[in-house]
């Protein structure tokens, strides 16, 4: 079993531990649920370079990223530099997020929130709307189209927008359908973990333009977003590059500084 298989499995038990204490009725009365939802895939667009700036713990591959920082620290940093969006890392066990992670920084910011995380049934959807998302990932080699399908067209019935993210293009052409916003390119292979741009420049041409384009994991440096740019992506995912320092949000303002020389 590798690596992501584990982590599926025990996704699968947290689940089913996680409905047998709350409700969907709790979930669906929270404060939060019927709040108004914002933009991830126009915040892309309209901003300049899409950059959609991770808050991360640690990582499978890396583990100890920063354990210093608070969550408000951090996502306030991000949208004081200009990100795009913000993703929040919400698995506990290989990760070391949390929903409170993703409450938090919901209390703290106004910039579109992605929940970042394992999804693998509806539950965890209405989980994210009731701790202030504005959007979901779904990653594509974990789920089946039946599954893909389902999973996104309830999403956006609850007003989330819906992020797809795809490896190869096996997974991109078993996935492309309406209920999705925006594409993801993973530079990362998820089973052995390394990393390869040649990944989005590959896929990019065979991403339809109805879809937000973005590449994620491996950018650490201007010239790899500009060079993604000129390839057609509009947003760019990061995380790594900006947690690792001592203040994110200073990190990505120089980054996107140095986009702006």
């Amino acid at each position: 079993m590798n690596l992501l298989e584990q982590i599926i499995t025990s996704k699968k038990r947290e689940v089913a531990l996680k409905k047998s204490v709350i409700s969907t009725n709790q979930l669906e009365n929270t404060a939060l649920f019927n709040a108004k939802t914002n933009s991830l895939s126009k915040s892309i667009i309209n901003l300049p370079f899409g950059i959609i700036a991770e808050h991360k713990r640690r990582s499978p591959s890396k583990a100890t990223i920063n354990h210093n920082l608070s969550v408000e620290e951090v996502v306030k940093g991000y949208e004081n530099a200009g990100a795009s969006g913000i993703s929040v890392l919400t698995d506990s066990q290989y990760f070391g997020g949390s929903l409170d992670d993703l409450l938090l920084a919901k209390a703290s910011v106004n910039t579109p929130l992605l929940r970042k995380e394992f999804i693998i049934d509806e539950y965890q959807i209405l989980e994210a709307k009731a701790n202030g998302a504005d959007a979901i990932l779904l990653i594509a080699s974990v789920l089946t189209k039946a599954e893909i399908k389902s999973l996104s067209e309830f999403a956006h019935s609850i007003a989330l927008e819906v992020l797809l993210e795809v490896h190869n293009l096996e997974e991109l052409e078993k996935s492309i359908m309406p209920s999705l916003d925006i594409i993801g390119v993973n530079n990362r292979n998820l089973k052995t973990f390394e990393v390869s741009l040649q990944t989005s420049i590959d896929l990019v041409t065979q991403i339809p333009n109805d879809f937000v384009k973005i590449s994620e994991s491996g950018l650490t440096t201007t010239d790899d977003i500009r060079l993604l740019k000129s390839y057609g992506f509009q947003g760019f995912l990061i995380g790594e590059n900006f947690m690792k320092t001592d203040d994110p949000g200073a990190a990505l303002e120089q980054f996107i500084n140095q986009l702006k020389a």
